[in-house]
Formats: structure tokens, sequence, C-alpha cells
């Protein structure tokens, strides 16, 4: 299981966003522009699953951010809801409750916990606790 890509959405503004794959800018604008339109429009009744291009897009709502996947069509989606609440978890125990803000004003940090958690589009590590104490272990060297 590899990604393609990770995107996090508040209030209709990208606030994060990595990519797993070679793309030019201009695609990756398009991917971006795309992919927030399919997810953010959508009624909450639906799955939180949407087919996209060739690959699938996987995403879940926490209050007023969307945190997104793009990954292989073959690929489980229980499991990718998964990583995006562990991801979220962790943020929240980072900065206690994260918000849109937390986002913006300590991005190096939130990239950091994502490079932490999935690297080169693979998941490194699932222990919260495990990625908790290495965050304390970088913060002390800060």
């Amino acid at each position: 299981m590899k990604l393609k890509g990770l995107y996090v959405w508040a209030r209709l503004v990208s606030r994060l966003a990595k990519y797993y794959i070679p793309l030019k800018d201009s695609e990756k604008h398009k991917i971006k522009y795309e992919i927030h339109r399919l997810v953010v429009n959508r009624d909450p009744k639906f799955t939180n699953f949407v087919e996209f291009c060739t690959q699938k897009v996987i995403y879940r709502r926490y209050a007023g951010l969307f945190f997104s996947l793009c990954v292989d069509i073959m690929d489980n989606e229980l499991a990718y809801l998964e990583y995006i609440h562990l991801f979220v978890e962790i943020l929240d125990h980072f900065f206690s409750n994260v918000c849109e803000l937390d986002l913006v004003f300590n991005f190096h940090k939130v990239y950091l916990i994502l490079d932490e958690f999935i690297l080169a589009g693979e998941l490194q590590e699932t222990s919260k606790k495990a990625i908790i104490e290495r965050m304390g272990e970088l913060e002390k060297l800060v």
C-alpha cells in the first residue's frame, strides 16, 4: 500500500499537501483543486471513499478540517481511514486539540509528525506512543 498524496483542507483553503509521486506544479494544483471539489461538496450521507481518475480518495472530516488521502484503487479503504484517525489523534495529543491555526502556524511541526508517521508514501509507524515519544525527543533538541 503506497500513498499518492495527503491533503488537509480548512474552510476551502488547503493547509497541508504532501505528494509521494513526482508531479509537475501545474498537475499538483489541478489535483488539489479536483480533490477539494470532490470532498468538500460531498453530502455527509455518502461514504468517505471517492474514485478519482485511476485512484481513490479517502477522506475524513474533523470539525472544520478535511483530511484526504489519494491511494491506489485496490487498496483497503478502512485501513486508510484508521491511518487518518491515528494521524489526527497524534496531532491532537501534540497540539492539545488540534485546530486550523495549529496547522498554519506550526506547519513545520505538522510535516515533521507526518514524516514520523508516513515516509515516502509508506506507513512507517503505527504506534501512537512511539511517535509521541520520538516527537518529545526531537522537541528536547530544539
